[in-house]
């Protein structure tokens, strides 16, 4: 179980960081359930994208590991939420 708390860790981050974003970004939100999927999607890959650059956890539960995991989960799901947002408010025009 151990090693899969920073993917845990990664993807609710994302998915509280897809609705801060979604909170922000009024006119691209997706609503709070598509706010979620986005961000936990890219709480995943922001993860992801930190470990393969060296700036993630190697799975060690340290508290440096674990705020990389809620930082990179919470950018990357922010990240990817904004960006499916406006992709469906230009779709929509």
């Amino acid at each position: 179980m151990e090693e899969y708390l920073p993917l845990i860790i990664q993807l609710v981050s994302g998915a509280v960081g897809g609705n801060i974003a979604g909170s922000l970004m009024k006119n691209s939100s997706l609503g709070t359930l598509w706010n979620s999927v986005a961000g936990i999607l890219g709480g995943g890959l922001g993860g992801s994208i930190l470990s393969m650059i060296g700036l993630g956890t190697d799975g060690g539960m340290d508290i440096s590991g674990i705020l990389g995991s809620i930082a990179g989960g919470g950018v990357g799901g922010g990240v990817v939420m904004a960006i499916i947002g406006l992709i469906k408010k230009t779709m929509n025009k």
